[in-house]
């Protein structure tokens, strides 16, 4: 009789050890979906400075993030650097800004100096090897929207072919007024001429960058 009831209990005891783990499991899950689906799109900007940016030193430090981000719920996909300029754009979708933060902080310490929240354009795949070139168009706070922003896409488009421009995809951040233009070009007249043509929007910046792996 004592054997049986300490059978039971044994039985018992794998029940609830059973049973706690599945609802931790389910807990986990849980919070990674939450992380998932809370997830906003940003572009963050970091200014080294002309001369002292190597493009193998930013892929070590994104290796040191990749490491880090599960912990705070960010995924890095991208970057993108221009070493003649000494700048670097990561590309990142994360629960809120202080997550990217946290990620960089507890990586490498390199911290951004702005950080854009952005929605993304129509996607084009690269081709061939032809340099990649980043643009920035400054229109000011409230004074751009993504609608507007895809329209005007839509007229690169249409012409990006005569000025030999493969436009890859844009970001926009609608409170900054900000949109960040990636493509292809033999060189950065030939994707100014192309916006000049379809809009007349013409970039601040542009910059030739090479895409991180």
């Amino acid at each position: 009789m004592k054997m049986f009831l300490i059978l039971i209990a044994s039985g018992s005891l794998n029940l609830f050890s059973a049973g706690l783990k599945a609802q931790i499991t389910s807990q986990h899950s849980a919070l990674n979906s939450k992380h998932k689906s809370s997830r906003i799109l940003y572009l963050d900007v970091h200014h080294i400075g002309p001369g002292k940016v190597r493009m193998e030193d930013v892929a070590k430090a994104h290796a040191k993030d990749l490491q880090v981000e599960k912990k705070y719920g960010a995924r890095f996909t991208k970057y993108w650097v221009d070493e003649a300029e000494g700048n670097i754009y990561c590309l990142v979708s994360s629960p809120d800004t202080q997550s990217i933060l946290k990620t960089h902080r507890e990586a490498h310490g390199l911290l951004p100096e702005a950080i854009y929240e952005v929605t993304s354009g129509r996607h084009a795949s690269i081709k061939g090897d032809e340099p990649l070139y980043l643009d920035l168009h400054v229109m000011g706070p409230g004074k751009v929207s993504a609608a507007a922003v895809a329209g005007a896409h839509e007229k690169d488009l249409a012409v990006q072919k005569k000025y030999g421009v493969n436009l890859i995809d844009y970001w926009v951040d609608e409170k900054a007024g900000i949109v960040m233009c990636l493509a292809q070009a033999k060189d950065s007249a030939a994707l100014v001429n192309t916006h000049k043509e379809a809009h007349g929007l013409m970039p601040l910046t542009v910059e030739a960058v090479k895409q991180g792996k």
